[in-house]
């Protein structure tokens, strides 16, 4: 018969991370670093340019209907999960400063949360939010949609090298075996 230990909370709470931990961290950021700078670049390189080949009221209504599916378990938890995974990790490399790969840590960590979230919070919701109440067929959804699609990819192309650079900088702190 197996004997089940009591777990004490605090113990848990006061535990430290381990370095299989970190490890696990590092790689699910990595990849989701990955995942979300493929998942913009997609848009950057090709999906934003075919939007803007097509009806200005066609581009309006897809990308609004694109704003509405994108927020879904599978995006969100990419998107999110990266974030606070970044965030574990920007507290783990000050609390391991000293060794190394901590200033990759802490530095792919910050591209991915000011590079990727903060701009787009900053930037790309706000555009879409404004996108989201106009009428595709009005003049103010012209007049919008042709700011929306220089602005709008630009900020895109920010995030996407900000979350591929974090990418390559966690790689790279895997590399350190910190």
């Amino acid at each position: 018969m197996l004997k089940l230990k009591s777990l004490n909370s605090s113990a848990l709470i006061r535990r430290r991370p381990k370095d299989s931990d970190l490890l696990i961290l590092k790689l699910f950021a990595t990849l989701g670093c990955g995942l979300i700078a493929g998942v913009f670049f997609a848009f950057s390189t090709f999906v934003m340019t075919a939007l803007a080949q097509r009806p200005v009221a066609e581009g309006i209504a897809a990308m609004q209907a694109i704003n509405i599916i994108v927020i879904n378990f599978w995006f969100i938890t990419a998107f999110l999960g990266t974030a606070a995974a970044c965030g574990l990790l920007t507290i783990a490399s000050l609390m391991k400063w000293h060794q190394p790969g901590a200033a990759y840590l802490l530095l792919s960590s910050l591209l991915y949360l000011l590079g990727t979230v903060g701009v787009t919070i900053a930037f790309n919701v706000p555009l879409n939010d404004a996108l989201a109440i106009v009428s595709p067929n009005s003049t103010e959804g012209a007049n919008l949609w042709a700011k929306y699609l220089s602005e709008w990819t630009f900020w895109n192309h920010v995030r996407t090298i900000a979350a591929l650079a974090a990418a390559v900088l966690l790689a790279i702190a895997l590399r350190k075996h910190y």
